[in-house]
């Protein structure tokens, strides 16, 4: 069995720690790994493979450092260009899988569910494989705890085997009334989102059902072209394929559909009181990350990223502290955290984006504070690291060296800098930063200009492949 995780999506439920240039699959909210981590490692728990990885190209050097950091690699890792749901990301893993495969069993995984229960995971999962080599296409669902109206769900029909039925029939996301029948009833499980068949099962339901979009999708994986580890999808074909589900593509429509139960502690991390609800607390039901003190305050989230969150006299909050924003939420309306999000995409706000630390492939940087004509960042190397060679139109940059060895291209020099030295680049000159040394590099880089925005980057040179 080849597992496919799937690791799109923005995660705007959680903001502001989750945003779209680091979403909620890249985030430890229930451990040390992040929720990415943590879905790479159940694999060989699980005895599966490793893995094909489909993502947002803007991902790609966060999925391979996490990846590398834990000891674990993929097969492939395939590079979205524009977000088109499920179908066409599994699609491609499809046709990926079957290029170095006879038909494997394809187990899709999201990057960013929570399993505490490996052990009933694994029972699930070879149930799964047992339906999926006689031609089913195996979805699986959990079973309910509570009437979530924030899940799909899937009627029972008739049984296969222990643990397995026919799937009657799917319903999106009810309201209370309607999830409260479903659970009574005992007919439904919840729609997790996870699948398991032979890749030239999907694809033939695919042609079958969605004849276009596996047409777009093979033209984009014959033009793939090969970049550093990944593999990018190219964006003129990819971009053709309607943005559709697998539920709505193939799994509503398909006559060999069936849903394995799956009772193993599971959470989609779908929301801030879903997050409460899986973690750690204490004596009075608060969850407290970060610096934080807390009196006289029942069932609350609480997260300091760098600062100290005192709460008094409160309950049922979440309350989320980040170096740009800060939420302040009553855990019943966490679901409508999307419309904030709206606004500030409406508004054309970097909180919308990205956080005040970005994320590259060299290491990070820091926007400390920022004027008109001014900017102060905080830039951190990884040891071996190296920045692209480039030029800026509009500004001049100073550095200073805080911590480790720098070495600094200027112009036709090389020069080397350790602690407390600094070095002045005009506007105009072409230079580079590198890490030589066996430790993080961290510097303060001040910015002045007429203008101080990251497109005004010229790249010469590049080991990344971003020139």
């Amino acid at each position: 069995m080849i597992p496919i995780i799937l690791s799109g999506g923005s995660g705007t439920r959680l903001w502001p720690l989750s945003r779209p240039l680091y979403p909620k699959q890249f985030l430890s909210l229930h451990s040390e790994k992040t929720l990415f981590q943590e879905t790479v490692t159940r694999l060989k728990q699980l005895e599966l493979s490793d893995p094909i990885v489909v993502c947002n190209e803007e991902h790609r050097f966060i999925v391979a450092e996490n990846m590398q950091s834990i000891g674990y690699k993929a097969q492939d890792i395939i590079l979205e260009p524009v977000g088109r749901n499920t179908a066409p990301a599994i699609a491609a893993a499809a046709l990926v899988a079957l290029q170095n495969n006879k038909d494997p069993i394809l187990m899709v995984l999201p990057a960013d569910h929570i399993i505490k229960d490996i052990e009933a995971l694994a029972a699930a999962t070879n149930i799964a494989k047992s339906l999926a080599e006689k031609g089913h296409m195996v979805t699986f669902g959990i079973t309910p705890t509570e009437p979530h109206t924030g899940y799909g769900y899937i009627k029972l029909g008739k049984n296969l085997k222990a643990g397995a039925n026919e799937i009657s029939a799917f319903t999106e996301k009810p309201d209370l009334k309607t999830a409260q029948d479903f659970i009574e009833s005992k007919d439904y499980l919840w729609n997790s989102g996870m699948f398991c068949f032979k890749a030239s099962r999907y694809l033939a339901e695919l042609e079958k059902h969605q004849p276009e979009l596996l047409k777009h999708v093979k033209n984009a994986i014959k033009n793939t072209k090969k970049d550093l580890d990944f593999n990018r999808l190219p964006q003129e074909d990819f971009e053709k394929c309607p943005s559709i589900s697998i539920d709505y593509a193939v799994m509503e429509h398909t006559k060999k559909g069936s849903v394995v139960a799956l009772d193993a502690q599971w959470s989609d991390i779908g929301s801030w009181d879903s997050v409460w609800k899986v973690s750690e607390k204490d004596d009075k039901d608060n969850v407290c990350k970060g610096d934080v003190l807390v009196e006289d305050s029942h069932k609350n989230f609480i997260y300091a990223q760098d600062k100290l969150i005192s709460v008094l006299g409160v309950e049922d909050l979440i309350i989320i502290d980040t170096q740009d924003a800060l939420l302040v939420a009553n855990k019943n309306k966490v679901q409508d955290i999307k419309k904030i999000v709206d606004r500030l995409q409406a508004s054309n706000r970097s909180e919308a984006k990205h956080h005040r630390t970005v994320y590259r492939p060299w290491g990070h940087y820091d926007s400390i504070c920022h004027g008109e004509r001014d900017q102060v960042k905080r830039i951190s190397v990884k040891p071996g690291a190296k920045l692209s060679l480039q030029k800026h139109h509009h500004r001049s940059e100073h550095w200073v060296v805080v911590k480790g060895t720098a070495k600094v291209t200027k112009g036709e020099e090389t020069l080397l800098l350790t602690e407390n030295e600094s070095v002045y680049l005009p506007l105009g000159v072409v230079h580079a930063l590198e890490n030589p040394g066996k430790i993080p590099l961290e510097i303060i880089e001040v910015q002045t200009g007429a203008y101080l925005g990251e497109d005004d980057i010229v790249r010469l040179e590049d080991r990344y492949g971003r020139a």
